[in-house]
């Protein structure tokens, strides 16, 4: 394989920490982008990355982190907003995809892997999936000038991920009885260093050029068989009491207004559509083979935490 430079956004979070990472180890030169150097020490140790301060949403400054780089990664992205209705996922994931293949044309870079989402759609029912839907959309027209490949992933677990950690959090700090909305939602969880090998592949893969790639993990649950092994993992005896879809809603509502947004009106529409592969795309690493590991721990954690409270 070919050692490219390759110019990472969103490369400090969840995801891009695993890919880089991979990248790393395969030889590849990292120049990741990202608002606070300062907060990337584990990035900061990888032999062949460079971390820049940059705000990737200013045009000049966009174009000063791709110059030179044989391969651009887009991994920005948000799962909530924290104002007006639609109008940050569109800035976020749809305005920063624009100023992103112009830069690319404008820079000759003509390999770009973009961070997409199962379900993404101009016609989906959520903000955030409409919003990742048109972003792929306008990636893929960039025609001959930029060779595209987009990755749906459904849900995204392994160690610092924010589902399965999530519920355990939340999960620690509830009564007996845990109220789940959106009960009956399919799922298909995807390890994250499995979308770290599949991104990696698909690098310098001509056959991956064009494509759009649903990823799954190789096993289906519904929302709450999910977060009752999270509770059985961690040792917490919660009756998981799934929700009727009006009381879904009218929870997605008030806890919209919570601090840290734990559940919102557009996640429960982002559930309407179960998250599972209809197709080839199925990763191998299982949810029971990873997930054990971190949630025990992040269950100690919360346990220490309650115990200290006050």
């Amino acid at each position: 394989m070919k050692a490219l430079t390759v110019c990472v956004l969103g490369g400090t979070g969840f995801v891009g920490s695993h890919l880089c990472a991979e990248l790393d180890r395969r030889g590849h030169r990292l120049r990741i982008a990202s608002r606070r150097r300062e907060r990337s020490r584990k990035l900061l140790v990888l032999p062949g990355a460079q971390v820049i301060q940059a705000d990737v949403h200013d045009v000049a400054q966009l174009h000063a982190c791709v110059q030179g780089c044989d391969a651009v990664i887009n991994l920005v992205g948000i799962l909530n907003e924290k104002g007006r209705r639609g109008r940050e996922f569109h800035a976020v994931h749809v305005e920063l995809v624009q100023k992103l293949i112009n830069a690319c044309v404008q820079c000759n870079i003509t390999r770009l892997l973009h961070m997409s989402a199962l379900n993404a759609s101009p016609d989906a029912p959520s903000h955030y999936l409409r919003s990742k839907g048109e972003a792929e959309n306008h990636v893929h027209s960039a025609g001959g000038k930029v060779a595209v490949t987009s990755f749906r992933p459904s849900v995204i677990f392994g160690p610092e991920d924010d589902f399965l950690n999530r519920f355990a959090s939340l999960l620690a700090w509830s009564p007996g009885i845990f109220l789940l909305p959106c009960p009956h939602a399919r799922l298909a969880p995807v390890y994250v260093g499995d979308i770290a090998g599949v991104m990696a592949d698909a690098l310098d893969d001509p056959a991956a050029c064009g494509s759009r790639l649903d990823l799954c993990g190789p096993r289906q649950y519904t929302l709450r068989q999910l977060v009752s092994y999270t509770a059985a993992v961690c040792g917490l005896r919660r009756r998981v009491l799934g929700l009727p879809n009006w009381m879904s809603r009218l929870q997605a509502h008030l806890l919209g207004f919570a601090p840290g947004k734990p559940f919102t009106l557009d996640n429960y529409l982002s559930f309407q559509v179960d998250s599972i592969c209809q197709g080839p795309g199925h990763c191998p690493t299982t949810l029971e083979s990873v997930a054990p590991g971190y949630l025990r721990k992040q269950s100690d954690y919360d346990t220490f935490r309650s115990k200290h409270a006050g």
